[in-house]
Order: structure tokens, then C-alpha cells, then sequence
């Protein structure tokens, strides 16, 4: 599986359920890599979207502890076994976690490559990712020269898991 996400300087990815900021360019990279593959996210992430609605051209799983809960043209699961069991369908590199925290944390170990789009600003955050930094399992494989939007500077990262690290 992957990870994919935006971060900032001190790895936030989200503050009262919203990004910290949307980068254009960042938005594209995310369409591209996820677009006609599966992405896995918690309830709340989806309920952050434009309407509550799915994400169109992607298998959307939805990871929720409410078993009354509903959202047409998503693959509902309610445990992480659920969840794992799921993607099994799925070739792996196929597979992309984005969000939220909880469910971040929860399905690291299960990821090899993580995209992060690391923006070099501190803004107030209330959900982190890991620092992949600081993870001796996890090795920067690949980063973008320095893209500027609205004044922000920002890489695209590309990090692998270490072989015989899981």
C-alpha cells in the first residue's frame, strides 16, 4: 500500500478536518497518482469532501466503527481486519491511504511508499503524520526540486520503506 499526503514543516496534515492549505499543484499530483486506483480513508476524511461524496474515478473505502452508516459508491468496512481483508482484491501498489490521522497511523505499517508533499511552513495543525525523517524503517528515495505557490515552498517526496524493516 501507499500513503499519500501533504505536510508541513513539523509533519501537520490537517487542522478541524480540513487540509492545511491547498496547493494547486499539490492537487494535480494527488489526482494523478490516485485517479483509477483504490483509496482508503476514514469517515471523516470523506465527509470533508466537496458534498460528502466519494472521490469519482477511484475505488473509495471507507473505514467508519458506525455500522448504520451510509455513502453510496463507497465500500464501506467497519475494523482494520475489514479493511485489510478488502484490499486483498487489489494489487498493492494500487492501494492508497489518504487520511485521516487515525487511519494513517493505523495502516502505516502496512505501507512500502509514502508521497508527501512537504511544505516548508509551520501552520497550527491538530492531526500529524509520522516523521518519516525520523523513522530508521523509511529512507527518502526521491524529492523534487523547491515549487513555489502563494508564496509557499514546497517538495515532493517519494519515501520507501527499508527492505526487511516491516
Amino acid at each position: 500500500m501507499n500513503a499519500i499526503l501533504s505536510a508541513d514543516r513539523n509533519w501537520g496534515i490537517g487542522y478541524q478536518n480540513k487540509l492545511l492549505i491547498s496547493i494547486p499543484s499539490d492537487m494535480k499530483f494527488f489526482r494523478q497518482k490516485t485517479s483509477g486506483h483504490v483509496v482508503v480513508m476514514g469517515r471523516k476524511t470523506l465527509e470533508s469532501f466537496p458534498g460528502g461524496l466519494p472521490l469519482k474515478n477511484r475505488v473509495n473505502i471507507v473505514l467508519t466503527r458506525d455500522e448504520s452508516y451510509q455513502a453510496p459508491g463507497a465500500v464501506l468496512v467497519h475494523s482494520r481486519e475489514a479493511l485489510l481483508e478488502e484490499v486483498k482484491q487489489y494489487d498493492t501498489q494500487d492501494v492508497y491511504v489518504i487520511g485521516g490521522g487515525a487511519v494513517y497511523e493505523m495502516l502505516l505499517p502496512y505501507c512500502d511508499t509514502a508521497y508527501v508533499t512537504k511544505i516548508d511552513f509551520a501552520y497550527q495543525a491538530d492531526t500529524w503524520f509520522p516523521n518519516l525523517d525520523e523513522m530508521p524503517e523509511w529512507r527518502l528515495a526521491e524529492e523534487s526540486e523547491e515549487q513555489t505557490c502563494f508564496d509557499i515552498e514546497f517538495t515532493f517526496r517519494k519515501y520507501i520503506r527499508k527492505a526487511g524493516k516491516l
